[in-house]
């Protein structure tokens, strides 16, 4: 997997790294497994899919591609946990908002086992974000809004990044970066993609 991550463009050692550390089985059920590594994405149950390696690293490398240091990471949409899990090896102080309280307990109980401790968990509707834990230095989301949640780019720090697929589910979708500048942001057209809808409220 991790060669085939070079051969797509992908060059950041700490994500490469993490990513051949990280067993991916873990994160999805055992019935799936033997496709784990294909570059596809996976159910993962309730209408949730595990991103496709690429993607994973893909954002993952223009979130941390930021000219200021990025320590401190807002993930919306923790799934199965293997986003946060990639963050919190590459250093990162991450902090992951689940409305499906199930998939939020799951993850927990994953990087626990693998010793991840700098991973803060919340229940709440991603849209909201995190504010009394604001400001962050880059904010990745792993579900797409039609439109980029405005109350999100309120929590990015000066040069902060945020990290968000646009765009209705079986329409065209695009991956946009918006870095927060001293008085606005800016926004940047990316990849071509395809992610399930981002959903408000909370699920017990």
């Amino acid at each position: 997997m991790v060669g085939r991550l070079r051969a797509q463009g992908i060059t950041h050692q700490k994500i490469l790294a993490a990513m051949s550390t990280l067993a991916r089985e873990l994160f999805i059920d055992e019935a799936l497994r033997m496709r784990v590594y294909d570059d596809c994405s996976l159910p993962i149950g309730q209408g949730q899919t595990l991103s496709q390696p690429y993607i994973v690293a893909r954002m993952t490398e223009v979130l941390l591609s930021a000219s200021r240091p990025v320590q401190r990471v807002l993930e919306i949409g923790t799934g199965s946990g293997y986003q946060a899990a990639v963050l919190a090896q590459c250093g990162c102080a991450v902090f992951t908002i689940e409305r499906i309280a199930s998939f939020l307990a799951v993850a927990r109980e994953r990087h626990r086992a693998l010793g991840l401790f700098n991973i803060r968990y919340l229940h709440r509707d991603g849209f909201n974000g995190w504010p009394s834990q604001a400001l962050f230095d880059g904010i990745i989301v792993t579900a797409a809004p039609r439109n980029v949640p405005v109350d999100l780019i309120a929590q990015l720090a000066p040069g902060g990044r945020l990290i968000v697929p646009v765009g209705l589910q079986g329409a065209a979708q695009r991956l946009m970066l918006l870095t927060r500048t001293a008085t606005s942001y800016t926004s940047q057209p990316l990849d071509t993609v395809s992610f399930v809808p981002m959903l408000s409220g909370e699920q017990f």
